[in-house]
């Protein structure tokens, strides 16, 4: 065989192994996707003790962080975290830029015309949170008005302030820890956020909590992209396996004082 008919045979081998490479099919779903990748990348705002935070070590933690890490080893699948603002996390599911969020995040109707989610892994209650020696008294939601109300955009306080509130008296912030240093600076009279956040922020001083309330049904849950049934069919299925094992239960004793 001269060394031309052998250049040409090597060419219609590189030829059929590129067109085999071309037919490889693509997944099917987002969980094929996510297989595939061997990965789930992973929203959270990471500002929102006890749920999630960096911790000493900077390292993420937090009750929503161990659910979640627990979920990837369930799925065999490593989880990679992404800090985004609150605000910023559907727009960036929705996008691809993350396959799911967990962030403390109430399932309420409005979100799900965006986004589905999973079964409730928490159902939870709010607080308002006042400087320590304010001497501001807060018996109901009602009794915020005429105040500086400051909330963290997007969440179901900063919607009840919205539907209850004069603009011109709600603060709103990306992150929480900003809406507390205005609180112990003076610049906002209050701040609304969730109960375990509010008691984790009153844990470390100058502010003090001055009411339990409830501004919606906080039923917290997974997120994912709208239409990923078999995504959000895994993250079901094992999500209720934890509630089941008592697992959840166990991260609400370590984080959330056993509420």
């Amino acid at each position: 065989m001269n060394r031309w008919k052998i250049g040409s045979l090597f060419l219609v081998l590189a030829l059929l192994l590129t067109a085999m490479a071309g037919c490889k099919s693509e997944p099917a779903n987002d969980w094929e996707r996510v297989q595939e990748a061997g990965k789930l990348v992973i929203g959270t705002s990471a500002d929102y003790p006890p749920f999630e935070f960096m911790n000493e070590n900077d390292e993420f933690d937090g009750f929503d962080v161990k659910l979640m890490e627990e979920i990837g080893r369930q799925l065999d699948l490593e989880i990679v975290w992404q800090d985004i603002g609150f605000d910023g996390l559907i727009g960036a599911l929705q996008t691809g830029k993350i396959d799911a969020v967990i962030a403390a995040m109430s399932a309420t109707p409005e979100r799900d015309e965006e986004v589905d989610f999973t079964q409730p892994y928490y159902i939870g209650k709010d607080a308002v949170l006042v400087a320590t020696g304010s001497g501001i008294v807060v018996n109901d939601k009602e009794d915020m008005a005429g105040k500086i109300i400051g909330v963290q955009t997007g969440t179901i306080q900063d919607d009840w302030a919205t539907e209850n509130l004069p603009g011109d008296e709600i603060h709103r912030y990306e992150r929480a820890e900003q809406a507390i240093l205005d609180l112990k600076s003076g610049r906002v009279d209050v701040v609304a956020l969730d109960y375990f956040v509010a008691s984790a922020f009153a844990g470390q001083g100058g502010v003090e909590i001055a009411l339990e309330t409830l501004f919606s049904s906080e039923h917290m849950s997974i997120a994912v992209p709208e239409g990923s049934a078999e995504l959000l069919a895994e993250f079901d299925r094992v999500i209720k396996d934890l509630q089941d094992s008592g697992f959840i239960e166990g991260l609400g004793e370590q984080y959330l004082a056993g509420e």
